[in-house]
């Protein structure tokens, strides 16, 4: 660019300026043309002094781009001192001084190492101050920025030098017409003008002027509604920093934007009456603060629909987050099923009232049947809204004391599966953003809602199927009285694979059982399912514990490595009054003898089936007459805030206050049972919630044969051993005063008294044994078990077990540690 351009455009430059700056005055006339000099010159920052018409010399009128402290030191210049302002005055041309004299001919430091160029602003009247740029280097500004600097000064002396003592009478009246409040203070505080708007704050400016800030505010009690107001007017003027504040002034209750602006004399005072915009911003900010908390609301309720599992979480959802955001009073879900309205749920409304409208057919005219039929929300804000669209239905609003509704229809793939009602105890009338709002919000309630009611539905299949695998009722036996409880784990629809089983022996014996497949699933029920079978299978061959873990085990193993259980097989045999248990991975049951302390018997535990290397070891242990045997799963004593060790520790406590608190007796043992089990629960589980995995749990208390109830004989060899069984029989039977049973016990113990004479070896035994049935055990040393085989018309033999299977209610075979046993069952009269 030639130097005639660059002239040329620093000419058009300050044209473009002076014009933006003609409708200003005072002040902001004096800082918008010093901020344009300094930038125009390149400098670091500028002053502005005005001769002061009390004489005192150079009073600092504006300042831009200078530290406070070096500001300060500029406040009042000598009028015929050595700097370059005062110098520019009194000669009347620019003045130019290096920085690093300034402190040696004045003690006044400026920053940086450049310069101060001063230039005089002439008006008609005279020299009124002088306008100062900071200089960035010592050589000075450039001629260029020189002229805009001078330029810049004889623009602004002509229009009175802001508040330069040639023009006072026109600031004055400049100031008095102010649509804002103003007033100004001298150094002590005196009030030395007041314009008519901060008459109206202060007082009449005749009984003002000449007064402290101080005595004014005292008498209009300003410093008792805003206390620091004279700490901010004495920090403004120490710091030299402007102020700004809102504060509700005493004498009229309305809002001010407060403005405090120290000057070299003293200090300014602006106040805004922004009692309006205050208004509209409380408004704004209220209006915030709702749609704020109703956003998070909504969030909130978004984040727990989608943690809702059931329908009692999505409508407890809906309630806590939703209702309270809108002021609503009540909900009720509605779900078409066929052609009725069922209630899903409800919160807010009289069960009464809910049963008058659960099962209503959606063919009636009603505001939900129009909802489901249109698939559009429906909003009626009053109880005369609602009688005049649903006159048979006029009675509905005064019984669920409502008087507004916002019917939402709920869309899920493209149909309408019901309506949520959300209703007002007082006329609502909602705005176009509320049912809006509403409306998009109905969509995902639908999802919500649909999602909770298949879950519920699976739920209830999946607690069907459980209950189906579970034993549906436990026997009644003479040798155990049982209770058992089964938890489902709370979380989650999957069945679990805990289960429990009470299988009557032969010889009045019982086997308790309890396991659990690990997992949950479909597979680890079916699982389950397979493992009770077998079970019953393998208790009714009459395998002693170890080896029914045995063939269990290998079961298990056959499916695939990733199944595993555990499992507890105990038999309890009156006539000893011990219990013989093998486990397999499965923590240990407590035994509670009666008036002792709960224990946990002593046991190697073997690896769960799937995973165990048989043979597996056996335990026996003795129980007095009235001793509980506590069976238990895991799920029970385990959990992610407890070991197992202090989970048995846990239970043992509550076995033994509640097995206290019971009073077990002579009488009603059975239903004392169900409380202990109860009691138990009540104790490991206060909330019944089991997040992660279920539990089982079955109490047996044991009972022993008494010797009357039992008799043993030890027979000849020989022909004659089946006459001396009959006769001991017939004797025994007419004793126990069972002699209706006598002829066809007497068969039964003859034919196999017979096949142990023909078939067996070793001594021959015979017991009888008096419990729900008559039971005949013959013994012998032989290991060879009997069958049923059909003979033909011509063979001489082999019809015996037929005739025992036809007069016994139930008969069998079990190995002993001697031999074999072969026993009847017969029903007692």
């Amino acid at each position: 660019m030639s130097k005639r351009a660059r002239v040329d455009a620093a000419a058009a430059r300050l044209r473009v300026i002076t014009t933006a700056g003609d409708h200003l005055t005072g002040t902001d006339l004096l800082g918008f043309t010093l901020d344009h000099a300094v930038t125009e010159s390149g400098g670091l920052g500028g002053m502005v002094h005005l001769r002061d018409p009390g004489g005192r010399g150079l009073l600092l009128a504006a300042v831009h781009g200078l530290l406070r402290t070096a500001a300060r030191e500029w406040r009042e210049i000598d009028e015929t001192g050595p700097t370059a302002p005062a110098r520019a005055v009194a000669r009347g041309v620019p003045a130019w001084e290096p920085c690093r004299t300034v402190e040696d001919r004045t003690g006044v430091a400026l920053p940086g190492g450049g310069g101060l160029l001063a230039v005089p602003l002439i008006a008609p009247e005279g020299t009124a101050g002088a306008l100062s740029v900071l200089a960035a280097t010592a050589e000075g500004p450039t001629p260029r920025q020189r002229a805009a600097v001078e330029a810049l000064a004889a623009w602004l002396a002509p229009r009175g030098g802001g508040l330069a003592p040639a023009a006072p009478d026109s600031v004055s009246r400049a100031l008095w017409h102010m649509g804002d409040a103003f007033f100004a203070l001298d150094r002590a505080w005196r009030i030395t003008f007041v314009n008519a708007e901060a008459e109206r704050l202060l007082g009449a400016s005749r009984s003002l002027l000449g007064r402290t800030l101080w005595d004014a505010f005292a008498d209009l009690r300003v410093d008792l509604a805003e206390p620091g107001l004279q700490t901010r007017c004495r920090q403004a003027v120490d710091s030299g920093v402007p102020a700004n504040f809102k504060m509700r002034w005493p004498t009229n209750q309305r809002w001010y934007q407060m403005r405090l602006v120290p000057v070299p004399d003293g200090l300014t005072v602006y106040a805004a009456d922004v009692t309006e915009s205050q208004a509209r911003e409380a408004e704004r900010a209220a209006a915030e603060r709702s749609a704020a908390a109703r956003t998070a609301r909504i969030t909130e309720l978004t984040t727990a629909l989608a943690q809702a599992l059931t329908m009692r979480d999505v409508v407890a959802a809906i309630a806590e987050r939703l209702l309270p955001p809108f002021g609503a009073s009540g909900l009720v879900i509605q779900l078409i099923e066929g052609q009725a309205i069922r209630i899903a749920g409800a919160v807010g409304y009289p069960q009464a009232f809910l049963d008058r409208l659960d099962g209503s057919p959606v063919a009636a005219i009603s505001p939900v049947a129009e909802v489901y039929h249109s698939g559009k929300p429906a909003f009626i804000g009053s109880v005369e809204e609602y009688i005049a669209r649903y006159p048979l239905m006029a009675r509905l609003p005064a019984a669920a004391g409502k008087a507004s509704w916002a019917f939402l229809p709920l869309i899920v793939s493209g149909r309408c599966i019901g309506c949520c009602v959300i209703s007002f105890a007082e006329r609502r009338h909602l705005n176009g953003e509320e049912r809006g709002l509403l409306t998009t919000l109905s969509g995902l309630l639908g999802q919500a809602i649909e999602r909770a009611r298949l879950y519920d539905t699976e739920h209830n299949r999946a607690k069907e199927l459980q209950r189906g695998l579970l034993p549906r009722a436990l026997p009644s036996l003479r040798s155990v009285e049982t209770a058992a409880r089964y938890l489902p784990a709370s979380e989650g629809i999957d069945v679990g694979g805990d289960w429990y089983d009470v299988i009557p022996l032969s010889g009045a014996r019982v086997a308790l059982v309890i396991g659990d497949v690990m997992g949950h699933g479909l597979p680890e029920a079916a699982t389950m399912g397979r493992l009770r079978t077998a079970v019953h299978t393998l208790a009714d061959l009459e395998f002693p514990p170890a080896e029914l873990l045995t063939r269990l085990n290998d079961l298990v193993s056959d499916l695939g490595e990733s199944f595993y259980a555990t499992c507890l097989y105990a038999v309890y045999d009156p006539a000893p009054a011990t219990c013989t248990f093998a486990c397999a991975g499965h923590p240990p049951p407590a035994v509670v003898p009666p008036g002792q302390p709960v224990r946990f018997p002593d046991y190697s535990p073997d690896p769960p089936l799937g995973a165990a290397r048989p043979p597996f070891e056996t335990s026996e242990i003795s129980l007095p007459e009235g001793s509980l045997l506590v069976l238990y799963t895991d799920g029970l004593v385990e959990a992610g805030t407890r070991d197992i060790d202090h989970g048995m520790s846990h239970l043992a406590r509550a076995l033994s206050g509640a097995v206290s608190r019971s009073g077990l007796g002579p009488g009603g043992q059975n239903e004392s049972l169900e409380h202990l089990c109860d009691d138990v629960l009540a104790e490991l589980l206060p909330d019944k919630q089991l997040t992660d995995d279920d539990a089982a749990l079955l109490i047996a208390r044991t009972h022993a044969i008494t010797s009357e109830d039992i008799t043993t004989w030890l027979l000849p060899e020989g022909p004659i051993a089946a006459r001396e069984a009959r006769d001991h029989v017939r004797d025994q039977l007419a004793r126990w005063d069972l002699d209706a049973l006598t002829t066809i016990a007497e068969l039964l113990v003859s034919e196999l008294v017979g096949n142990a004479i023909r078939h067996a070896k070793g001594p021959i035994g015979l017991r009888l044994l008096r419990s729900e049935k008559l039971i005949c055990e013959v013994s012998d040393a032989s290991l060879t078990t009997p069958r049923i085989r059909h003979a033909s018309d011509t063979d001489e033999g082999g019809r015996g077990l037929q005739l025992v299977a036809a007069l016994s209610q139930r008969w069998g075979t079990r190995y002993t540690s001697a031999g074999k046993c072969i026993w009847t069952e017969q029903q007692m009269p």
